[in-house]
């Protein structure tokens, strides 16, 4: 390590003059924007966790938009499709109720075209809802097929089951979960077959009339699971915009064939919008991430495979999927701000942890977390995360053609949306989760997703990779005593703005996207890693305390590096010839430490790089034995050995 003491006087002052390493004010740390970012709920709506209990049907005073929160949640099909009456009345009777008249059943026969049928508003929407199922009922593998039918006369949940990869059987053994259909039986296209199995399995509450004991290994996580679907019937909805199934519009869908016997005979009461069995994925999607967020984005994938597989099977069509997501999402939202429903998210989050770390041999939320990721993806299919952002993305719109007049809607989160990434994200604020949220939403005006709420937008696959934008300034506050996702944690979107990110207590902060932000960073604790060259974005950086790591890859910094005495740059890897840390503007020491992990023959190495440097590193350190480097005018770079 280079010393003064050890140089010459005239050395010594070249060295002063080169880098400026005289005692010398910090230079002023980034202010930002000065404001935080918000996330606003829509005004003059009735919010869907105040009103989801009206998701009704055989309820005279919950069948209209106005009247049951899940029919107004999807009405923005009614710019597509006007169904022949606008109630829920498709096989459906009510009596009166106050000042609510009686329902009567609607005459509706399920057959499109018919004398008794709506009418399409938006021919072009339309004709994309039935020509992709068209094609994609053509083009299916054999492969396909079968994971179709599965999906289709399993129990939803065995096929969620799927999300978990190498925790599955630790589950299923714990939730004491099994079903009975596991192949696709010769005659299944003749015969129906249906699922005798458990669903979710057992819940912590034994059953005498089933004979069933109290399940104390993961009942409370069923029971969680459960809870989590109340007042989340897609039946309201489909039995008021009465919409047929995609194999009724067009002949030239093809159902795969053993589900053939599982056609409804009642057209009248078997609408297509919304997917009855995507809601469902979505409910149990949300509630295992919630429960098991180690694999929060691949249980997320899975319910969008499991939505996606509807129209793979000529079940339903891409609008029907989407609705289905819709109103599984918010049901969800809404169970999980029930007041009843808080003690039992807490109790079930734990016995989870237990468990899944008694089947493991784990101690820790960490090493949870490698074992949830230990399979490569010939094991399992959600192994990949950029392989689960490829596939998601083009299910999320499937193709439709936003509206010009709608996509300038203004962006509002949900109340209430942010609950579902609190295990997730445990290190934020509520309101930064609403605001991670808002900076992640889908674009707006796509067909049905343009509900006032803002359901039709959530992406939380996408959220839980972190914020998307800093329209604001962002602090982070990490506590690595908790463990878990507090003491370490990955954000991979590409993160824009011009708000400032400050990294503050303990822990430890990777960023990899490929981030344009302009704020500045401040580290004041803990770690913040760059993973990416571009991951710091493009304004100064300012290192008052902590470390700022920077990965293999290196990274540009688009202002000037200031790096205080109480702070660390470390340096982990190098790969190419550009310098570890490229600073385009002026890198200040006031002392500090820089911890380097390079093979020991890297003598020579540009470690950084910049348009000015002043001052030193108090202490530098070489795979953790100190070792000299050398300062010029605009670069850092290993002594050569001596």
């Amino acid at each position: 390590m280079i010393s003064l003491k050890t140089l010459t006087c005239s050395s010594a002052l070249g060295l002063l003059l080169a880098t400026g390493a005289v005692a010398q004010d910090a230079p002023a740390r980034p202010t930002g924007l000065g404001f935080e970012g918000t996330a606003p709920t829509a005004e003059n709506v009735p919010a869907y966790i105040e009103s989801g209990a009206t998701n009704q049907r055989s309820d005279a005073c919950m069948a209209t938009v106005d009247t049951n929160a899940g029919v107004r949640l999807l009405s923005g099909f009614l710019k597509v499709w006007e169904p022949s009456t606008l109630l829920v009345d498709a096989g459906v009777e009510a009596e009166a109720n106050g000042d609510c008249p009686a329902i009567v059943k609607s005459d509706w026969d399920g057959i499109p075209g018919s004398a008794t049928d709506g009418k399409i508003l938006d021919q072009a929407v339309h004709d994309h809802n039935m020509d992709y199922v068209v094609q994609v009922t053509a083009s299916r593998s054999a492969q396909q097929a079968i994971g179709a039918y599965l999906d289709d006369r399993r129990g939803k949940n065995i096929s969620m089951l799927d999300g978990l990869g190498p925790l599955a059987d630790a589950w299923k053994n714990g939730a004491h979960q099994f079903t009975t259909i596991t192949q696709v039986q010769p005659d299944a296209t003749s015969v129906k077959y249906d699922d005798h199995g458990n669903n979710r399995g057992l819940g912590s509450v034994g059953d005498e009339e089933a004979e069933t004991d109290a399940n104390e290994d993961l009942g409370l996580a069923v029971d969680f699971i459960n809870a989590m679907s109340a007042d989340g019937s897609t039946e309201p909805a489909k039995r008021f915009y009465k919409y047929g199934r995609p194999w009724r519009w067009d002949s030239d869908v093809f159902v795969v064939p053993a589900l053939e016997p599982a056609k409804s005979g009642s057209a009248g009461t078997d609408g297509g919008f919304p997917s009855g069995h995507t809601a469902e994925a979505w409910r149990d999607g949300l509630a295992m991430a919630y429960l098991v967020p180690e694999r929060f984005q691949e249980i997320l994938t899975r319910s969008v495979e499991m939505g996606d597989s509807r129209i793979i099977a000529g079940m339903h069509s891409p609008l029907d999927v989407i609705g289905g997501r819709m109103l599984g999402t918010a049901t969800v939202v809404y169970n999980l701000n029930l007041a009843d429903n808080a003690e039992l998210k807490s109790t079930a989050r734990v016995q989870v942890l237990d468990w899944l770390y008694r089947q493991t041999g784990t101690e820790t939320e960490a090493e949870l977390y490698t074992a949830a990721h230990a399979w490569p993806l010939t094991d399992d299919r959600f192994a990949d995360a950029e392989l689960n952002v490829a596939y998601v993305a083009p299910r999320q719109s499937y193709g439709f053609e936003a509206v010009a007049s709608d996509a300038g809607a203004k962006d509002v989160v949900p109340a209430g949306a942010e609950v579902v990434l609190e295990t997730r994200q445990p290190y934020l604020t509520a309101e930064q989760r609403r605001v991670v949220i808002k900076s992640t939403l889908l674009p707006a005006g796509f067909p049905v997703m343009d509900d006032a709420e803002g359901f039709g937008r959530l992406d939380y696959i996408r959220a839980a990779d972190g914020y998307g934008a800093f329209e604001g300034d962002v602090t982070v506050t990490m506590d690595a005593s908790l463990g878990g996702f507090n003491a370490r944690d990955t954000w991979r979107n590409d993160i824009a703005g011009a708000g400032m990110l400050t990294k503050a207590g303990s822990g430890a902060l990777t960023l990899t996207g490929d981030n344009g932000f302009t704020g500045g960073v401040v580290v004041e604790g803990g770690e913040l890693v760059a993973a990416s060259r571009s991951a710091l974005g493009a304004g100064d950086v300012y290192v008052a305390g902590g470390t700022l790591a920077v990965g293999a890859r290196g990274v540009d910094i688009g202002g000037d590096l200031t790096v205080l005495d109480d702070a660390g740059l470390a340096i982990r890897g190098l790969a190419g010839e550009a310098a570890a840390v490229a600073v385009e503007g002026n890198l200040t020491l006031l002392g500090g430490t820089l911890d380097i992990t390079l093979p020991e023959s890297a003598e020579g190495v540009t470690l950084v790089s910049a348009s000015a440097i002043e001052g030193t590193f108090d202490e530098v350190r070489l795979n953790g034995a100190a070792v000299e480097v050398t300062y010029s005018a605009d670069a850092i770079t290993l002594a050569a050995a001596q």
